[in-house]
């Protein structure tokens, strides 16, 4: 969908923002630029919907260089989303996000109500429509933005830093949400930011920069952080890159074992429904009436790194599994934890080193 050939940006003061970047970004996936302040990664979005044009070098979007389309008419066939969400102070919600639609010839009617379904899709009560921009939270202010730049429907988004500037709690609520989106929208997204952690939850695929506009590595990120590809890249990962994989692997694939009998010092307590309520130390002073000590159920879909945390955090050094319903299923040990991450990342090795063989086999220039 979008393609960068050979592209480079020089401007008039002999900076070099870009340099001779090639890439291509799939259809339908979440593309990350990571890197240190001043790599080009803003300066590379920013030419996808030429906001910033190319000294040299075709970008083209859906097939189309983009040089040879009117810019404003490729501009509003792309979603932008920035840091402080840009919206229009003096305008209501509903007509901030209908803002695309109307320039694009599109009734009142229709725009607003296109408007107030965006709402909804991303998580915003109906009446805050009637709103302005400073009478709502910085989060919310991000989703209005994620809408606008839905509003008509493009097929490539751009993001730039969009979560940035708001506070952690926030930023993982806002990740959930576009994860959410993507998941039932499925647009080609081009995402900006400085933070490896939110590239690496996010992101299909992650395109590391370093100062002066080189890539360096793009590659999906299991591969990235089984095998990057020289130094720069693995300090930007940071030395716990093996807990980030863990974090990309679930526990459904984990066995899971019949809660422990009477006789185990550690009874986990459970509610009528069968909710895991917390651990009970029974062979404490106070039997049956113990305090309970805290117990986070998990489901198939949390990830291997959460489980071992809570594993080392259990007393009994089990996982209580739950399903849908937050049903007790059964427990997972924290050996069995161990040896389902430990294989998981000699396989994410394996895949990476196999995949650069074969590419330094067909081309013998190519490095990992």
């Amino acid at each position: 969908m979008i393609s960068f050939k050979d592209v480079s940006k020089h401007y008039p003061n002999g900076t070099t923002a870009v340099d001779r970047l090639s890439l291509e970004l799939p259809e339908g996936g979440i593309t990350v630029l990571v890197g240190t302040s001043g790599c080009g990664k803003t300066t590379t979005l920013r030419m996808v919907n030429r906001m910033v044009e190319p000294s040299s070098g075709t970008v083209s979007v859906g097939g189309r260089d983009v040089l040879q389309a009117d810019a404003a008419e490729l501009r509003r066939g792309i979603g932008y989303v920035i840091q402080q969400a840009g919206l229009f102070p003096h305008r209501t919600i509903i007509d901030n996000i209908a803002t695309v639609p109307l320039l694009l010839g599109w009734g009142r009617r229709k725009a607003r109500a296109r408007a107030a379904e965006l709402l909804e899709l991303v998580g915003l009560p109906a009446d805050s429509g009637k709103r302005y921009p400073h009478q709502l939270s910085g989060g919310q202010q991000q989703r209005v933005g994620v809408a606008r730049a839905l509003a008509a429907d493009p097929p490539v988004l751009l993001m730039d830093e969009p979560f940035g500037a708001v506070d952690p709690v926030v930023r993982t609520q806002l990740q959930n949400e576009l994860l959410r989106l993507q998941s039932e929208l499925r647009k080609t997204v081009v995402f900006v930011t400085h933070d490896i952690d939110e590239a690496v939850r996010l992101g299909d695929r992650i395109a590391i920069f370093r100062t002066g506009g080189h890539l360096v590595q793009c590659a999906p990120p299991a591969e990235l952080l089984a095998s990057p590809a020289d130094d720069f890249v693995a300090g930007f990962l940071g030395a716990e890159r093996g807990l980030k994989l863990l974090s990309l692997s679930t526990l459904a694939d984990v066995p899971q074992e019949p809660v422990p009998a009477d006789g185990q010092r550690w009874r986990l307590v459970t509610s009528e429904r069968g909710e895991p309520l917390g651990w009970r130390d029974a062979e404490g002073p106070d039997g049956d009436r113990a305090p309970l000590l805290p117990v986070r159920p998990l489901r198939d879909a949390d990830s291997l790194l959460t489980a071992l945390d809570e594993s080392l955090a259990s007393p009994a050094g089990l996982v209580a599994r739950v399903d849908a319903d937050g049903v007790l299923t059964g427990v997972t040990g924290r050996d069995r934890i161990h040896e389902h991450a430990g294989r998981r990342h000699a396989e994410a090795g394996r895949a990476a080193a196999l995949k650069n063989a074969v590419a330094t086999a067909s081309d013998p220039s190519v490095t990992a």
